[in-house]
C-alpha cells in the first residue's frame, strides 16, 4: 500500500490511522505548491487527476481517496475494529458522527478559505468565528471526557489533524483548555508522534 502525503495537509490522518493500525505501506509525499512528487518530481497529476491528498495506492494498483472514506477503511483492517466500533454499534455511529463533524465543520471552514492570501478578509473573518464557535462545542464535550467518542477512535486522528492547521495559522486555542488538553493527548500517542516526526513536523 502507498500512502501519497504532504505534510501536515489533511493526508496526516491517513498517516496516524496507518501507524496505529500497523499496515505496511509505502509514503510517498507531495509538493502541493507544483502537484510534483517529492522524490523523482513527476507530475501529482498522473498519479491524482484532482491534484489533492491523501491517495491511497492499494496493491493491485487501483487508488482511492477523500480522507473519512479511507479512514474508516483502515479502522476496519483491524479485526478488533478498536478505532471505530463494529457495524451497527453506538460506538461505530459516535466515531463516524464525528469524523463527519470534522469533514464539514472544521475542515471545510479551514479549508480553502484560510490557506488563500486572495480571500477576502471578511470571509476569513467569518470562517475564523465558525471555528470558534465549533472549538467552544468540542471544547465542552471533551470537558467530560478524554476522547471524542469515548475512547480514542479514527476521528481522534482527524479532528487532531485539522484542529492542528490552527498553528500554522496562528489561531489561538487559549480559550479552550479542554480542546488544548485533548491536543496534547493525541498528540502524546506514539503512532501521532511517528507521523509528525516523518512529517517533518516534530525535532528530536
Amino acid at each position: 500500500m502507498k500512502l501519497y502525503f504532504a505534510p501536515g495537509a489533511c493526508s496526516m490522518a491517513i498517516h496516524i490511522a496507518l501507524r496505529e493500525t500497523g499496515v505496511a505501506f509505502e509514503a510517498h509525499q507531495v509538493d502541493l505548491a507544483t502537484h510534483t512528487l517529492t522524490e523523482g518530481g513527476g507530475s501529482y497529476f498522473e498519479i491524482s487527476p484532482r491534484g489533492y491528498v491523501p491517495l491511497l495506492e492499494f496493491d493491485d494498483g487501483s487508488r482511492q481517496t477523500e480522507g473519512s472514506a479511507l479512514l474508516q477503511y483502515l479502522a476496519d483492517l483491524d479485526p478488533a475494529q478498536a478505532l471505530i466500533g463494529a457495524p451497527a454499534s453506538r460506538r461505530r455511529l459516535g466515531v463516524t458522527q464525528w469524523l463527519s463533524f470534522v469533514s464539514t465543520e472544521l475542515h471545510k471552514t479551514f479549508s480553502p478559505w484560510l490557506w488563500h492570501k486572495e480571500t477576502a478578509d471578511s470571509t476569513k473573518r467569518d470562517a475564523k468565528l465558525k471555528l470558534a464557535a465549533r472549538f467552544a462545542d468540542m471544547d465542552s464535550h471533551l470537558a467530560t471526557r478524554e476522547f471524542l467518542a469515548g475512547d480514542y477512535s479514527v476521528a481522534d486522528a482527524y479532528g487532531f489533524t485539522i484542529v492542528n492547521w490552527s498553528n500554522f495559522l496562528g489561531i489561538p486555542l487559549s480559550d479552550f483548555p479542554h480542546l488544548r488538553a485533548w491536543m496534547d493527548r493525541v498528540s502524546a500517542r506514539p503512532a501521532v508522534q511517528q507521523a509528525l516526526r516523518a512529517e517533518g513536523l516534530l525535532k528530536d
